[in-house]
């Protein structure tokens, strides 16, 4: 596998498509940064980090709105691959579907949304947009 990103990514979008309730995606912790802040966004309903094996595992609980069956996410993008890495800098920073959606971003102080990256001044790797 080349990139892990875009498998994590991929398993969570196949699990909604499917109605999967659970999602098991092999643990980094990248993914767990970045399943962290799903969690704190409200995307995801919970998670719990597994450890089996060398490398562990990352349950994922999806959230659903009980009344329509309408998940949470209603797009998970990956921006930067490992053949064309996306920078920007914090005066460039990306605004996901007019503000209402988030841009995860690899900075040099960790992993962290759009917005948290724009109040402190920082710039970064672009990974993925969530709305």
């Amino acid at each position: 596998m080349t990139d892990p990103i875009a498998d994590y990514l991929t398993r969570v979008r196949n699990a909604i498509k499917a109605g999967h309730r659970v999602v098991e995606v092999p643990a980094s912790n990248l993914k767990k940064e970045i399943t962290r802040i799903l969690f704190e966004k409200g995307y995801i309903l919970s998670y719990k980090f597994v450890e089996d094996g060398p490398q562990g595992t990352i349950k994922i609980a999806l959230k659903y709105d009980p009344v329509n069956k309408v998940n949470a996410i209603k797009k998970l993008q990956r921006v930067s691959t490992p053949g064309l890495r996306q920078y920007v800098g914090y005066r460039e920073m990306p605004r996901v579907l007019n503000g209402l959606g988030i841009a995860i971003l690899s900075t040099s102080k960790g992993v962290m949304t759009n917005k948290e990256a724009l109040g402190q001044k920082l710039g970064g790797e672009v990974i993925c947009y969530v709305y």
